[in-house]
């Protein structure tokens, strides 16, 4: 197979990142003749696979509609010998759409996908979900599925391969305490941490109401956020609103995360509509308790008071609950640990999840061969 993955997006979060491990892997495991990235230059992609040496070719986009960019995409494919288009976000499923309609790109497209959200809102992104030349859509979780099921006609198109996680980056599993030192945070307090952007859906007004009621109720621990968004800025106030300036700790972004993650003992993650949350599966790498909601599709993730506990989505009492219910059970959080890393093993590693999606891009690559 020769494959083309391309994505507009310029930010990096975990789908950028998956981007990323799929083709280490599939190169690793040699189940591609030749493969490329083609996203945007001035994108964390690029960057990312530039310094790992990886095909990337910068094609640059002025907007969904961009029918110059669709057309250069044509050449390009058809110069590549490429045989299968995978699609990682949805305004790139829009260019490649305009490029197979317009511009005469003739092979088989593949989305990936990974919000719940509602893609029948309007004409247009109903009939871009089922376009002909989209020959399936790969989602991150079963409740990915459901909400797509809304808009798209053939629900055979629909699969779920899950989220990947690279234990190797994730080697890092015993304290050093620089965190700690970093925040001059005392040796007896815990670390209470989330690393999330500061989005909507990753409900960190419930995180903060949390860290609230845990203080209310004396915990020694610290608390921090790690991330940056466009929700940054409300949360900043509601912290100080709720006088919370001295407990809760807000890095920024850090590119530095495998290090700074063993160092929690606790991951609190109140995500009101998580896919996934690729940051549980990398909270079982580095063997941290995880309180998470039951949400979204998390509950393929966590498995309630076996690999974590589970709280009600929205409700701080319940959070604060299942805090206080791990951290004073050292024997819950050594089965959990040990549970969640197996369970990471044995379903989402590299190896696990790029052997799946090979497996779907080859059947769509066998039905759709060109004669």
């Amino acid at each position: 197979m020769r494959l083309i993955q391309v994505t507009v997006s310029k930010g990096w979060r975990g789908h950028e990142q998956k981007i990323i491990y799929l083709y280490e892997a599939f190169k690793e495991y040699g189940y591609v003749n030749e493969q490329w990235i083609i996203c945007p230059e001035d994108s964390q992609t690029f960057k990312v696979a530039t310094q790992k040496g990886m095909n990337v070719i910068p094609l640059n986009s002025k907007s969904e509609y961009d029918l110059k960019y669709a057309k250069q995409f044509s050449r390009i494919a058809k110069e590549l010998n490429a045989d299968l288009v995978f699609i990682h976000n949805s305004q790139a499923h829009t260019l490649m759409v305009f490029s197979s309609l317009i511009f005469g790109l003739k092979l088989p497209l593949v989305l990936c996908r990974t919000l719940i959200k509602r893609v029948d809102t309007n004409f247009f992104r109903k009939w871009k979900y089922n376009y002909s030349g989209i020959k399936k859509i790969i989602c991150v979780s079963y409740p990915v599925v459901n909400i797509l099921k809304y808009a798209v006609k053939d629900h055979s198109k629909l699969c779920v391969v899950g989220s990947v996680t690279d234990l190797k980056k994730f080697k890092k599993t015993q304290k050093t305490g620089f965190l700690h030192k970093q925040y001059a945070i005392p040796s007896t307090y815990k670390i209470i941490g989330n690393i999330a952007a500061f989005s909507g859906f990753k409900d960190h007004v419930t995180w903060v109401n949390t860290v609230a009621e845990l203080v209310k109720r004396g915990i020694k621990a610290k608390y921090i956020l790690v991330g940056e968004g466009p929700l940054e800025t409300q949360i900043k106030n509601q912290i100080s609103d709720l006088g919370l300036e001295n407990e809760i700790i807000m890095t920024g972004f850090r590119n530095d995360i495998p290090e700074i993650l063993p160092e929690f003992d606790l991951f609190l993650f109140t995500s009101n509509n998580e896919p996934t949350g690729g940051v549980l599966l990398e909270s079982y790498a580095c063997k941290i308790p995880i309180v998470a909601a039951n949400a979204g599709g998390i509950p393929e993730v966590v498995i309630d008071n076996e690999t974590g506990l589970l709280a009600e989505v929205g409700n701080p009492i319940s959070f604060a609950d299942k805090v206080e219910q791990m951290l004073s059970d050292e024997n819950l959080q050594q089965k959990c640990t040990v549970n969640g890393r197996n369970y990471l093993i044995e379903n989402f590693t590299k190896e696990v999840i790029a052997k799946k999606m090979i497996n779907e891009l080859n059947e769509v690559l066998q039905k759709n061969k060109r004669i």
